[in-house]
Formats: structure tokens, sequence, C-alpha cells
């Protein structure tokens, strides 16, 4: 089985296609994961709604984001500006738990999927870490990257 490579791509035979599942679902969450929510026209609640915070206050001491402007961004089910950027998708309050859902979402070849992110102020990075386990061969299945902090 092949699955379609992201970012999409015209060969001669059609789109370029990944064997790997590891690799192809690599591709697709770093997408989701680096796109700012209401940006994708064909669909707007696709991508990570943190994305959207880049230009917002960032408190690095309470772990929050403020309201600098008169956007509000809201998710389906909470405030942003009471979401904590450290936790776990376990802890609903958290930018995980939204991340959580936005990949139960999109990437439905992943079962028991998990969130944790990390913010490290010294080194002024995000980690996150989204584990799960593939439905087609029961494999866990372990996604990272990190995000770095603006001001």
């Amino acid at each position: 089985m092949s699955y379609l490579s992201i970012p999409l791509q015209v060969v001669k035979t059609g789109l370029a296609r990944q064997a790997n599942i590891k690799k192809s679902l690599d591709e697709s969450i770093n997408l989701l994961v680096s796109t700012p929510r209401f940006h994708n026209v064909a669909d707007p609640n696709f991508g990570f709604i943190f994305n959207n915070m880049r230009f917002e206050i960032f408190d690095e001491h309470e772990g929050v984001i403020y309201n600098s402007g008169d956007t509000i961004y809201e998710t389906s089910s909470q405030d942003i500006y009471n979401m904590k950027i450290s936790g776990s998708s376990k802890n609903m309050n958290t930018f995980a738990a939204e991340l959580k859902e936005i990949v139960k979402q999109y990437e439905k070849r992943l079962d028991d999927i998990s969130v944790t992110m990390t913010y490290i102020r010294e080194e002024r990075k995000i980690y996150i870490t989204i584990k799960g386990v593939i439905i087609s061969t029961k494999e866990d299945y372990v996604f990272t990257t990190i995000l770095r902090v603006w001001k």
C-alpha cells in the first residue's frame, strides 16, 4: 500500500506516493502541526491553533498566552487564552489536549493518541511529542518536533 506524499508533488505517474506509513504519518502530522488554523481555504479547521498565537503576548512565568489585540481565537471546547502551553493531553486546559483532538480528527490511521508539550524557558523552545498506535500494523508510533518561542 502507498500513501500520498506531503507536500503534494506531481510526478509522471500522478501524485507522488510514500510507501513507508511512518514517513507518511510524519509528513501529515508535521503539516498539521505547522499550519495555522483558518489558513487553509479548503478546510479552515485544518491546522494547530497555537500557530495563530505568534503575535500574542507570551507569559513565560505563567506558561500562557495573553490576547494582545482585537482578534479572539476560539476552539470548539474552550478559550485559547486560558490554556497552558506545557502539559499533556490528559489535562483538558492545555494546548496538548487541543492538538490531540486535531490529530484524532485528521489522522485516521492512528489510534490511542496522546500528546505532550513541554516548554523549556532557558532554550525558548516547546517540545511536542505525539504518540499513538498505527491501526493497520498495530505498531507504536512516535512523532516529535520542536517549536521555537517568539518574543
